[in-house]
């Protein structure tokens, strides 16, 4: 399957309107990745829908999936795929206060620079020696958009290529071009590019700071394994204070989808399994509980709510996750991928758990 986005849904919840549920503790401890101390699983509360497509809003979406979100300036900006009877395309809301998600504008991104045409799967971020904000997405291959202003919809520019083909190793993967759910993380000296295939592979190129977005080679396979363990949407976090990086890698379990976990000391570095199976995993349908209807079954594409937004991928160990995901509603068998139902929650981590034990400040 080429490139085709994914979608995954937990909610957050939202103050004293969702009343949220305290996770019921694990017992079970077992040794952390650093001191062996910590809890060895997560655990996690999620909110009813917070974004969903609205009847009478003019834009005709059957599913919002994918999200990316950007916390700046005291504002919340989410991009995300979006689903109509033209395809896959992306859109864009913006709020101060989560209680705001639900009734916040959903403005298209067709009339920007982006234009029409196959989009979806987005990632933003701020690229700080350029001063832009860069949307990365996939248009069957890779692309990004700029913008020097967030909030002006607009004003992202059209789509240019981030490789002039797809490299040799994707294609001998599969025999095929298959490569969606593009991921940029950048440290000091290099910038990232992470990709998966939907057939057990994780991919990284390379460029440098200075040529980014130009420049990606030396492609690699960095993780393989079966196809239901390493099936798409890979994140890549920073871990604020601490020389630890963090992968979410979605996978398919018997309850719906869920992701697993590494961490690792260097970007191209190995990575040392964190959370791996549906019974552990870093959230599925095992670990997460509903205040209210139990809505969506797995956690699918979504991304970590950041403590900062520029290129570094940066999230604080030292306060509870959160993970604007995809859900999908409950739905007949034979529906197609593309009428699936997806909608976005958010999920908030409850109680210690193996991220946290990593906080500079635990004991």
């Amino acid at each position: 399957m080429i490139a085709l986005p994914k979608r995954r849904r937990w909610t957050w919840a939202l103050a004293a309107a969702l009343a949220l549920v305290v996770v019921k503790p694990d017992p079970t401890t077992a040794q952390s990745v650093e001191d062996g101390t910590s809890p060895s699983k997560f655990h996690w509360r999620s909110s009813a829908q917070i974004i969903a497509p609205r009847a009478g809003d003019g834009n005709g979406y059957s599913a919002l999936k994918d999200p990316s979100i950007v916390h700046v300036d005291g504002e919340y900006h989410v991009f995300m795929t979006s689903v109509g009877a033209e395809g896959w395309h992306m859109a864009y809301t913006h709020f101060t206060d989560w209680l705001q998600a639900s009734a916040a504008p959903i403005v298209d991104l067709k009339q920007s620079g982006i234009g029409p045409g196959y989009r979806a799967a987005p990632q933003v971020f701020y690229f700080a020696p350029q001063k832009l904000w860069y949307m990365v997405y996939q248009s069957g291959p890779p692309v990004y958009s700029t913008t020097a202003t967030i909030g002006d919809p607009s004003s992202w520019s059209a789509p240019k290529p981030l490789f002039d083909q797809a490299p040799d190793i994707i294609k001998a993967a599969t025999g095929q071009e298959a490569w969606l759910d593009f991921w940029v993380i950048c440290d000091e000296a290099s910038c990232y590019l992470f990709n998966t295939d939907d057939h057990g592979s994780l991919f990284r190129s390379r460029t440098s700071i200075q040529q980014f977005p130009a420049g990606f080679s030396d492609t690699r396979r960095v993780m393989t394994g079966p196809r239901d363990d390493i099936f798409e949407a890979s994140m890549h976090y920073r871990l604020a204070g601490t020389n630890t990086y963090l992968t979410l890698v979605e996978a398919i379990g018997p309850k719906g989808r869920y992701f697993r976990a590494w961490t690792s000391d260097r970007l191209d570095g190995d990575w040392r399994l964190l959370a791996g199976s549906p019974s552990n995993s870093f959230a599925g349908s095992d670990n997460v509980v509903f205040d209210g209807e139990d809505w969506s079954q797995g956690v699918s594409h979504g991304e970590l709510v950041r403590s900062g937004y520029d290129q570094t991928l940066t999230i604080d160990p030292c306060q509870p996750l959160q993970f604007l995901y995809q859900g999908l509603e409950p739905h007949a068998p034979d529906t197609a991928y593309i009428d699936l139902p997806y909608r976005l929650g958010l999920l908030t981590a409850t109680g210690p758990n193996p991220v946290s034990a990593l906080c500079p400040a635990s004991p």
